[in-house]
């Protein structure tokens, strides 16, 4: 990548103090997580957090909670802080609002609607109408709307591009304006029960090629004709969700980008996706407690015998999560030089994937026999590396496989031929 370096100036580092006074002095004490809580790493699920989930719960304290820090947020125009001042954002810099982001990962609170600000919202500014941006993109700032990512499907998950949900074009007549009939399934939709809107990928052209005859459509969530199921996973969270569309009529002002043109679409907005700086912060301060832990007295009657081993292998993990963070924050110095997240971001998505796991491993390697304790009061580190065993095994899936962030860095990034 060129032009993309960064130099943190003294406006910036004034501009993280400005951030650490505001979590200290706005985040709700009755939205501090119970330390019992599930502590998955998914991007929506921080810290015990769940913020889609929180802001309609039925614990009102929670629900305020969730409520109050979005409110709080959303008046600074930090809830997407790229976004203009026009459409509810803070017109932050890439470099401010990655600041901005990893002092909130550092706090351990909550981001908000991250799915609709970091995914929807770039996506819309790049591709979308004047009026479609102006008819969501307030929603998404103030923390009013809530949106979904439908693209995996039961047959179409790594090879998204052979989705099935069918879009079917008809004329304006007296059931409304020109539309699509959408009909199909979409599966592992994170937090799809609670959303307002979905934003999707359906085939419009089914005799183009794979990656030519899709289109991407905005679709209201309340919808006559969508239903949507919650999935259970082997923790017994259900942290996402199936849709079905059955005939679901869809008006033609709600795509995005050109009819049979969504492939681009999507494209990018995974490239916002995955060019995140949450998780290399996470992984850094889990390890950091770990170290602390294992450095006590009684961390070290847990620890195996093996300690050179066991020394060698953090230092590992140490110098990989530096290596992600420098690239989410290379990523975040060329999105300020003009350039869209491409290749880069697959690196940083493929890098954390694969180092999420092997953190696992290590934090279950030096408790031992320990590592196998689930309820958190008896377990060391309070079972946080038990859960991530779990939560990891699934790291090298979402968000496209490593398979895929692989092939993309091979063809975009280095100009391979494709296999």
């Amino acid at each position: 990548m060129t032009g993309a370096h960064w130099e943190e100036t003294a406006q910036d580092a004034e501009f993280r103090r400005e951030v650490r006074a505001f979590v200290r002095e706005s985040f709700p004490a009755c939205y501090r997580p119970d330390p019992e809580a599930e502590n998955s790493l998914e991007p929506e699920d921080v810290w015990g957090y769940d913020w889609p989930a929180d802001r309609c719960s039925p614990d009102p304290e929670r629900r305020a909670g969730a409520l109050a820090w979005a409110a709080a947020l959303a008046e600074r125009g930090w809830i997407a802080p790229h976004l203009p001042a026009a459409y509810g954002g803070a017109g932050l810099s890439p470099m401010r609002e990655f600041i901005l982001r990893e002092e909130m990962v550092r706090a351990e609170v909550p981001t908000v609607n991250g799915i609709g600000a970091m995914l929807l919202g770039p996506t819309l500014m790049e591709f979308g109408t004047q009026e479609q941006r102006r008819a969501h993109l307030p929603g998404i700032a103030c923390g009013r709307t809530v949106w979904a990512q439908g693209f995996s499907e039961p047959d179409a998950g790594s090879d998204l591009a052979a989705l099935r949900t069918t879009a079917v074009r008809e004329p304006a007549g007296p059931a409304g304006p020109e539309a699509y009939r959408v009909t199909g399934q979409k599966v592992w939709t994170s937090s799809a029960q609670y959303a307002d809107w979905l934003f999707v990928l359906v085939r419009t052209d089914p005799d183009a090629p794979r990656h030519k005859g899709i289109t991407f459509l905005l679709i209201d969530a309340t919808s006559d004709g969508v239903s949507i199921r919650p999935i259970e996973d082997m923790r017994g969270a259900t942290p996402f969700a199936e849709i079905h569309f059955d005939d679901v009529r869809v008006p033609v002002a709600h795509r995005v980008g050109a009819e049979n043109q969504g492939w681009y679409v999507a494209m990018a907005a995974l490239g916002f996706e995955r060019a995140g700086i949450g998780a290399p912060v996470k992984f850094e301060q889990l390890l950091k407690r770990l170290v602390g832990r294992l450095r006590s007295a009684e961390g070290q009657e847990l620890v195996r015998a093996d300690t050179t081993v066991l020394r060698h292998e953090i230092a590992r993990r140490y110098v990989e999560m530096r290596a992600q963070y420098a690239v989410a924050r290379l990523t975040a110095a060329g999105h300020a030089a003009g350039a869209v997240p491409g290749y880069e971001a697959s690196v940083s998505q493929l890098l954390g994937a694969e180092l999420h796991q092997r953190l696992a491993r290590t934090g279950a390697r030096a408790f031992g026999p320990y590592a196998q304790l689930w309820q958190r009061g008896p377990a060391p580190m309070a079972a946080a590396f038990a859960h991530m065993r779990f939560d990891a095994v699934a790291a090298t899936l979402l968000g496209g496989t490593t398979e895929i962030q692989r092939r993309v860095i091979a063809t975009r990034g280095l100009g391979l031929p494709r296999s």
